[in-house]
């Protein structure tokens, strides 16, 4: 609230509308700068000068005087007041911010009630309000003025509302007080109609208490959802003031309209009305005398009603700190962290500290300048955050849910979504208006919502929190109505609001969705937001403490926030874990509920080892393997004999051995020694990598000398193992530091069912963990059973896990245990086949589990209750109880349910499928469409059920056998019959939408059981579903796998085929990258042509050659002797030249996307391995020197007609000289001596006709020619054979005028070289240039994104050619080989420096490239092209800052695209 004196023009504004007065003299005053002083001084004069009319001028006075008369009474000049309150209202809401809600339903009509209490009559006004403007004002005046003059005779406020249906209407579709509304072409009309007819009305001597006491009218909108279109409630108050109709008695003429004359006609004899119960009524004649005379008792108790209405009322302040803590944690003394919060917000206007310490998911922030001046930019000074616009979650490309979440990283990073532009941001998203943000934005505010709420986080995990910092605007509003919708109701949604008029707008907007008493409930209004702020920073579990870690001095060192989610691939352990946890607002009950769900069989937590250590609950167990490790980790750490920079130190146990706890312990108790932390292994091995590296030299300064980093890896892969381990050392060594100690002690923690035998491998680094427990365990075990057993609310299943652990989960024990437990079970109830196929998943399929969502589903509970985890549980059997565990998904907010323990689970499904085998209960399981339609967290439940049909048994995964089919089908064969296997593999691949992988089984295990015709048709449907899967041929070739060989060349033309049907099959794998075909069929031809030169129809010449062969594949010569029966293979091997160029073609092109490099260093290795898989460049070299040896040899002058001028001649003159192919081009910049490269390279142009525009050369001809130039420039930039850059870019331009799908992708990348601005020639703008330049880079991704697929990058790395460079034209391209030699040290060496980007920081690096200006937007990087923005791949998309930022790179060329590299913010 403000004093008038601080009004400024815009309150003046406000306050003017409120009162009903004219938009043009509103506007007038405006303009002339009316403030709260002004108002107080003005009088009509000033009016009448700026050319207001007498009647909006007399009630501008009357208004004014009455607010200072007001606060005169109140509190003498200068006290406190809001705007004019619309005081009729039910809700007494201030009518700028108040809103009707259509078809809602007001209290009855009302008569007098104290006088000041208004009452209330209703007129629907439907067919008036389309009348003109005579007619409707003649019907508005009457309607008003009768129910005016009734108020005023009886002396009580009152409110006429038009748009409200009236009681006498009698329209059966509609409840006396619902709310219609009505359209309102023009306020003018209503505010007209009053003051023209009050005159009239009236008589003179009460024309003017009519004015004050009858109000303007007021315009209140009626909002409905989902519709623009506008209607309105009008309301008049009256209010008879004692002051001003003290004595007056009020008769009035009313108006009518008469059609037949077309003017307004006033009764000609006043009447006298009055309010008679809820209407207005005229008095009776005979009863006129007595109401006169009743006049002075009436005035009297209005002057008393008055007073009493105007003592002031003491107002009970609300306990709102008690209203905070309830809302935000369900009454607990301290906030939930495994709850997260939405926030959604507005202007930041004051400091928020709290925000910075709550668990936040993601923001939806509609201040465009936040990042500049509001909450985010005092956000990012703590935290890491992902930057978004609402469009980013439109999920355009169909991604899956999981794929689309870790695109956004929302697990990742509290995420920051700009929900109305971004003002500091470079790209095109700018902030809008409202009616442009509902068109344009309001759609994906939809999408983004529905997606959080439905697909990622189950409701109960999270509250939203609308946070309105500053005047609410409709976007919020929408934001509220479809939050609301989604989580069906207010049950966790909070609003705070400091002010009340922000709040007032806000739930006045927002009843259109949710009643006002509601969110009143759900709201905290007024509280001041440093007391907020203070009150729920009380309530956080955590006090504010800093964060150490230990440093190589024996110290510590604080680790910030901001640092360790700079590193979120990493749980890190500090010196000082849970330190921070304020140990008073934990009761013993909490201490024990934390202890049991441990020892309930989930994973152990930091908190339980703190609590141990505090002595708040006692010490978890430590098994004797955990000494077994302390003491492999101190012989790795102390020994003096000279490591690698990376050590590995490796736990196998038996699920549900303990092992996970072991791993921790040991993590636990070196905390303050080393460095700790888990792998996240989600992450990227690269990701993985830079971020334990940082980890390692945070805040050091002897970089040599750091301590060393202890990461635990769990359940791993054992190729994401090895390509951490050497992205590790890789690491290292480019930091040339030798330390005595490693660097890096992976310790991997691993299941496997025969941990001693993998110990054994490897005795010196392997510990096993078994169900055996040594006599010492055995007592420990014991006694911590005794002790549980006494704990207050002790149940048995609290730790049954526990027990069936202590007797080491012996078999007997076990089936004993199930065998108690079944008894009495109910085998025909919902829980019992839910527990039957839980049991099944977790007996077949590691890790898996069953949503809790889905079993709330499945148990039809419905879809969200408030006390879910409870009702869930309540709603169980005694024996689900038992043996179901809920568990919390580590990368998601999703709780999922899953028997106690795998043994257990095993035991279950046995005795359950006692008489019903485990086929049928599968069967059963697939046809509950409850759960298979259930949205939320389908994609894990459906990956589990494919696991459990398709997902065979690996050694290298830690089972126990290599199995030729999933276990359940193994043991369905086994246990049952094939056919039952047959049976219900056929259901799941109807099922599963006709999955070709389940038909690819169905085909093998019918082979494998001889069922060779069922076999070829199940290989057809696979065939038929995925015509070129890779795995689906090799099923159909062991189908249809023959021995039959007739003679070599057969089998060689075969081979050959075989091979090109596997490059097409190649092609449309999204999974895997073979490129082997074109090998293999490059080896076979060669070997084919050597084998038919041994063969006497094709002798040899004295010089060796075989000019008979060559003019046999070359020419349409046939031997006579082969004519006939060589028949059918003629045709072929005259094809077998163009066959081998085409994919030798094809291998240089191939070779040009990728680095292959990975194995230069293991020469033992390589040697012993096929030179094309780990030296394919030597390879293709070597084979293309045979190739164009064989074809050059001197028999071509004379079985060729034409001389050695031929094309062909020439071609393979080309291919001799090493310019045949992009690959063998850039070989040449390679060789250390430049001048042979040099003059190889003007021999090869020198062999291309002198005009090439009119020599018309073959495509690959072309590019070779283009590609020998622009090598060149690099080696010899003045070289006489070099065409002018211009002309290099005219013969290029057949690539773009011909738009021919056929280019191969370096084509398309001369035109990036080409057309990529230059300095010198391409000063203006010029979209001709911009339009080759943007197809070139399009047909580029869209050859890379078939070439690539689904491989993860790392797998291939990208190979960069060029590099932009200062220079211009043909000079501005600098080849990685010249950057090479500007780096000091040994390949190895040169290569991590290129690995880790050390390369950039290298000054003579600095001095050729150029640094190119661009920005950041939804994870992509952008520069200015010619005209417009161009897309720039980044070299790793981990390097791409986060959220949307201004940027610099170098810019380099490659076979995916123009790629950025050494990414900066622009500062």
């Amino acid at each position: 609230m403000l004093h008038l004196a601080e009004w400024n023009e815009c309150h003046v504004r406000a306050w003017l509308q409120s009162i009903g007065i004219k938009e043009e003299y509103v506007k007038k005053l405006w303009e002339e700068e009316v403030t709260g002083p002004v108002l107080r001084k003005i009088d009509e004069s000033f009016l009448k000068s700026i050319g207001m009319k007498k009647g909006q001028s007399h009630v501008l006075i009357c208004e004014r005087n009455e607010l200072l008369e007001c606060l005169n009474k109140k509190a003498g000049i200068g006290s406190q007041v809001t705007f004019h309150q619309h005081a009729a209202s039910e809700t007494n809401i201030s009518d700028i911010n108040f809103k009707y809600v259509k078809n809602t339903v007001l209290s009855p009509e009302t008569g007098v009630i104290d006088l000041i209490t208004p009452c209330h009559e209703y007129k629907s006004f439907a067919i008036a309000a389309e009348l003109d403007r005579p007619c409707l004002e003649a019907k508005f005046a009457f309607e008003v003025i009768r129910f005016g003059s009734a108020c005023m005779n009886i002396r009580s406020n009152g409110t006429i509302h038009f748009g409200v249906m009236d009681r006498f209407e009698g329209d059966k579709n509609y409840e006396h007080g619902q709310i219609i509304g009505v359209p309102v072409r023009n306020r003018d009309i209503y505010v007209d109609a009053l003051d023209k007819n009050i005159t009239k009305c009236f008589n003179a001597s009460e024309q003017e208490a009519a004015r004050i006491c009858i109000r303007p009218p007021v315009f209140i909108e009626v909002i409905e959802k989902d519709t623009q279109d506008q209607r309105f409630v009008v309301e008049v108050d009256i209010e008879p003031s004692s002051s001003t109709v003290k004595g007056k008695i009020f008769q009035v003429r009313l108006p009518r309209f008469n059609e037949n004359s077309n003017k307004t006609i006033y009764e000609k004899n006043p009447v006298l009305y009055h309010r008679l119960k809820a209407n207005s009524e005229p008095v009776k004649n005979e009863e006129q005398v007595d109401f006169i005379q009743g006049l002075k008792e009436r005035d009297i108790r209005r002057e008393m009603a008055e007073s009493s209405s105007n003592e002031d009322l003491t107002e009970t302040s609300q306990d709102l700190g008690r209203k905070l803590l309830v809302l935000l944690n369900d009454g607990k003394n301290y906030i939930d962290d495994y709850l997260s919060y939405i926030l959604v917000t507005n202007r930041y206007l004051k400091s928020v500290k709290f925000l910075m310490r709550m668990n936040i998911f993601c923001v939806f922030d509609f201040d465009e300048d936040s990042s500049v001046s509001g909450l985010y930019a005092k956000y990012k000074e703590h935290h890491e955050t992902r930057s978004h616009f609402l469009q980013n979650y439109a999920n355009e490309n169909k991604m899956s849910t999981t794929e689309f979440q870790k695109h956004l990283g929302l697990f990742d990073h509290t995420s920051w979504i700009f929900c109305n532009g971004r003002s500091d941001f470079l790209g095109n998203e700018k902030p809008c208006d409202e009616d442009t943000w509902i068109r344009t934005k309001k759609k994906y505010l939809k999408k983004a919502i529905s997606f959080i709420c439905d697909e990622i986080l189950p409701k109960g995990s999270f509250v939203v929190l609308f946070l309105l910092l500053s005047p609410v605007e409709k976007p919020i509003v929408d934001t509220f109505q479809e939050f609301y919708t989604e989580m069906n109701g207010m049950d966790y949604i909070i609003c705070i609001a400091e002010s009340k008029e922000n709040y007032e707008k806000w739930a006045n907007l927002a009843q259109a969705s949710c009643n006002i008493e509601t969110l009143e409930q759900r709201s905290i209004v007024g509280m001041k937001l440093s007391h907020v702020d203070a009150t729920i920073q009380k309530m956080l579990p955590s006090a504010i403490c800093p964060r150490h870690l230990p440093v190589s001095t024996k110290g510590l060192c604080v680790l910030p926030t901001l640092e360790e989610e700079k590193m979120s691939s990493l749980e890190i352990l500090c010196a000082d874990q849970c330190d921070d946890i304020k140990l008073d607002l934990l009761s013993t009950k909490e201490i024990q509920e934390i202890e049991r769900t441990f020892y309930q069989g989930r994973k152990v937590s930091w908190k339980n080892f703190w609590l141990a250590d505090k002595g708040s609950c006692g010490e978890v167990i430590e098994r004797d393997a955990c000494r077994d490790v302390h003491k492999i980790l101190d012989g790795t750490l102390h020994e003096n004999r000279i490591r690698g920079s990376v050590a590995k130190l490796k736990i196998f146990h038996q699920p549900g051995s303990g092992g996970s706890t072991i791993a921790r312990q040991v993590l636990w108790k070196r905390r303050k020694d080393l460095r700790c932390a888990v792998v996240r292994s989600s992450y990227p091995v690269a990701t993985v990598s830079q971020h334990a590296v940082n980890f390692r030299e945070y805040d050091e300064n002897d970089m040599k000398n750091s301590l060393p980093v202890l990461l635990l890896v769990e359940d791993y892969d054992e190729d994401y193992l090895d390509d951490l381990k050497n992205d590790l050392m890789d690491a290292m060594t480019a930091r040339r530091g030798h330390s005595s100690k490693p660097c890096f002690i992976l310790m991997c923690c691993k299941r496997s069912n025969v941990p001693e035998k993998l110990c054994k491998d490897s005795p010196l680094d392997t510990v096993a963990v078994t169900h055996k427990l040594s006599e010492q365990e055995k007592h420990l075990f014991k006694t911590k059973i005794e002790k549980l057993e006494k704990q207050k609310d002790f149940k048995p299943e609290f730790i049954i896990t526990f027990v069936l652990m202590s007797k080491e989960f012996k078999e007997t024990y076990v089936t004993e245990f199930v065998e108690h437990w079944k008894e009495g079970i109910d085998p025909s109830s919902l829980v019992t086949n839910l527990m039957k196929y839980v049991a099944l998943l977790n007996s077949y399929v590691h890790g898996s589990y069953i949503s809790l969502s889905h079993c709330e589903a499945f148990l039809g509970l419905g879809s969200y209750t408030e006390k879910r985890e409870y009702d869930f549980r309540n709603n169980l059997s005694e024996q689900a109880r038992f043996i179901f565990i809920e568990l919390r998904a580590n990368t998601t907010y999703i709780s999922c349910v899953k028997i106690i323990h795998h043994l257990v689970a095993k035991e279950i499904l046995h005795q359950l499928s006692g008489n019903q085998p485990q086929s049928q209960i599968a069967m059963n399981l697939l046809q509950e469409k409850m759960l298979f339609q259930h949205r939320f967290g389908r994609e894990e439940f459906i990956k589990f059920i494919r696991d459990l049909f398709i997902r065979r048994d690996k050694k290298s995964r830690g089972d126990n056998t290599d199995s030729l089919f999933s276990p359940f089908i193994e043991h369905v064969c086994k246990v049952e019959n094939c056919e039952k296997a047959i049976e219900v593999l056929k259901t799941a691949y109807e099922c599963l939408g006709k999955d070709a992988y389940f038909a690819q089984q169905l085909a093998r295990l019918h082979y494998n059981h001889e069922k060779f015709e069922d076999a070829e048709y199940w290989a057809g449907v696979a065939k038929s579903h995925l015509p070129h899967d890779s795995f689906i041929l090799d099923t159909e070739g062991q189908v249809y796998k023959k021995c039959e060989v007739i003679e070599m060349i057969e089998i060689a033309l075969k081979a050959m085929k075989c091979f090109r049907a596997a490059q097409w099959a190649a092609k449309s794998e999204i999974d895997s990258m073979n490129n082997a075909g074109y090998f293999g069929e490059v080896e076979v031809g060669c070997r084919l042509l050597k084998f038919l030169s041994t063969l006497k129809v094709f002798p040899r010449n004295t010089q060796g050659e075989h000019p008979e062969l060559v003019r046999y594949l070359l020419t349409d010569y046939i031997p006579e002797e082969i004519k006939k029966p060589w028949g059918k293979l003629h045709s072929r091997l005259k094809g077998l030249h163009q066959n081998i160029y085409n994919a030798l073609e094809w291998i240089s092109e191939d070779l040009s996307y990728f680095q292959t490099d990975k194995n230069q260093n293991k020469e033992n290795e390589a040697e012993e391995k096929e030179e094309q898989v780990y030296n394919p460049r030597k390879w293709l070299k070597r084979q293309s020197e045979v190739y164009a040896k064989f074809f050059t040899s001197d028999s071509l002058t004379v079985v060729i007609k034409g001389g050695p001028e031929t094309q062909l001649v020439k071609s393979m003159n080309i291919y001799k000289y090493g310019g045949g192919s992009v690959i063998t081009i850039l070989s040449l910049l390679s060789d250390s001596n430049d001048e042979r490269s040099v003059n190889k390279l003007e021999k090869i142009i020198s062999l291309y006709p002198e005009d090439p525009q009119k020599g018309s050369l073959e495509d690959i001809d072309l590019i070779n020619y283009i590609l020998c130039h622009i090598a060149l420039a690099c080696l010899s930039p003045g070289s006489s054979k070099l065409l002018p850059f211009q002309t290099l870019r005219e013969l290029s331009n057949r690539f773009f005028k011909q738009r021919r799908t056929a280019f191969p992708a370096s084509a398309h990348f001369l035109l990036t070289l080409l057309y990529w601005p230059d300095d010198a020639l391409d000063r203006e703008s010029n979209p001709d240039k911009n339009d080759i330049l943007i197809a070139a880079l399009q047909s580029m991704k869209h050859l890379y994104d078939i070439k690539m697929k689904n491989i993860a990058p790392r797998k291939k790395r990208i190979y960069t050619h060029f590099f932009l460079g200062k220079g211009n034209s043909l000079g501005k391209f600098v080849h990685k080989t010249r950057i090479d030699k500007l780096i000091d040290g040994s390949l190895n060496e040169r290569r991590m420096k290129w690995l880790h980007g050390d390369v950039w920081k290298i000054g003579r690096v600095h001095s050729v490239l150029k640094r190119v200006n661009g920005w950041t937007e939804k994870g992509k990087v952008f520069a200015r092209g010619h005209v417009g923005q161009i897309h720039i791949l980044p070299l790793h998309f981990d390097s791409v800052p986060p959220g949307n930022e201004n940027v610099t790179f170098y810019l380099g060329f490659s076979f995916s695209g123009l790629v950025a590299y050494d990414i900066q913010v622009k500062k």
